[in-house]
């Protein structure tokens, strides 16, 4: 089994660490303290027609798969933009194929040309904050009015609302106590998000301040009915098609910061001069850091397994899952021990390493938790009981 990048696919990764080139640490520093939006880095993937990249052609798009955008993702991360850089662009990448794959026609030609050239912003308006992974329970409310839907609601931790301009939204359009099953009655919508009836609240956080998270209170917001994507009621169905290669993309990033993070470790080690000798020489720095590189390897390699499955149109949601379980964990192990390795200077921005370890929490958390992908794990390759 070879699971050597194709040409096509070096040539990607090439071309994306020769674009991030003139984007150098300063650049994601000085936007991290700003927590200004890098609309430059941005407009540089756009004019290089990179948004589209997993996108159908028919539509502007570069047609090619999840793999070739988690080869893309990774290497801007990898890049040192960690994830500052991968999530300005995560969305147009990987958040509109509900409405690739379950569009109408009209829909697709409506929708997904003007999110590859950039006119259209897309947030993700998913979660919830009395929900959290238990998406059967969300509150926000679809209610049937003339001509389509009112929408009245709570969203949380939604990324780039501050700059999008549409959301990808998920409602219950069927109470809960009136389905046979609970991930029926819940629909999704791509729309516009009205600033009049959407309280769009910035959260401060601790990491990625580039990239805004936003809680989202939605008030008697109109939605046609020609915005709703597939049928009523099988929203949560749709978005099932997109969780897996949303757990690539999040785990090829995280392994592309862990990266980022032991290159900056291993000069520092080289050039580093303590009792007349660089600390690279000392095993109690050299192991640390090659435990991580291997492991970093390890789990790449189930990472670009799951995508391979993926676009093979395989189940691949165990390797999905374990891929982002491992890149998660060993990205994480590889950004703290950068920062001993640099010992004091590892707290100092001036030295990014900080900056690494900060934003790779968002992927070792975020979409799934490592505990409820052991549980899943657990459950569909062991076969023990479900424990929630």
């Amino acid at each position: 089994m070879d699971h050597a990048l194709t040409a096509d696919q070096q040539s990607i990764r090439d071309a994306i660490l020769k674009l991030c080139a003139g984007f150098p640490d300063e650049y994601w520093l000085q936007h991290d303290r700003d927590a200004a939006f890098p609309q430059e880095f941005f407009r540089a993937l756009l004019d290089g027609g990179w948004l589209g990249i997993a996108m159908p052609a028919a539509y502007g798009g570069s047609g090619l798969g999840i793999t070739e955008a988690a080869v893309m993702m990774q290497a801007i991360a990898e890049s040192g933009a960690g994830m500052s850089g991968a999530s300005s662009v995560h969305i147009p990448v990987f958040s509109v194929q509900p409405v690739v794959l379950f569009g109408t026609g009209a829909q697709k030609e409506r929708i997904l040309p003007a999110v590859v050239r950039g006119e259209d912003r897309v947030c993700f308006a998913v979660t919830e904050p009395n929900a959290g992974l238990n998406t059967t329970e969300i509150k926000t409310r679809a209610e049937r009015c003339e001509g389509g839907y009112r929408v009245n609601g709570e969203k949380i931790w939604i990324s780039t609302a501050q700059v999008a301009n549409k959301m990808l939204l998920l409602a219950r359009t069927t109470p809960l106590d009136q389905v046979k099953r609970k991930t029926d009655g819940l629909s999704l919508f791509y729309t516009s998000l009205d600033r009049s009836k959407v309280e769009v609240r910035l959260i401060h956080k601790m990491g990625r301040h580039a990239v805004d998270s936003n809680m989202l209170f939605i008030q008697d917001l109109r939605v046609p009915e020609e915005d709703r994507i597939g049928a009523e009621g099988e929203g949560f169905r749709l978005l099932l098609h997109g969780l897996n290669p949303e757990r690539v993309l999040v785990a090829a990033e995280a392994i592309g910061i862990g990266r980022a993070a032991i290159t900056r470790a291993a000069s520092y080690a080289r050039e580093r001069i303590v009792f007349n000798r660089p600390i690279g020489m000392n095993q109690g720095i050299q192991h640390p850091l090659a435990k991580c590189w291997a492991q970093l390897e390890a789990a790449n390699l189930m990472v670009m397994k799951a995508a391979q499955l993926f676009d093979q149109g395989l189940d691949c949601g165990v390797e999905a899952n374990a891929g982002k379980y491992l890149a998660g964990e060993f990205a994480f192990e590889a950004c703290h021990t950068a920062m001993l390795t640099l010992g004091g200077m590892g707290y100092a921005q001036e030295f990014h390493v900080e900056r690494l370890l900060r934003e790779v929490l968002i992927p070792r958390i975020a979409p799934v938790t490592p505990h409820m992908i052991l549980n899943f794990l657990a459950e569909k390759v062991l076969g023990l009981p479900k424990s929630y």
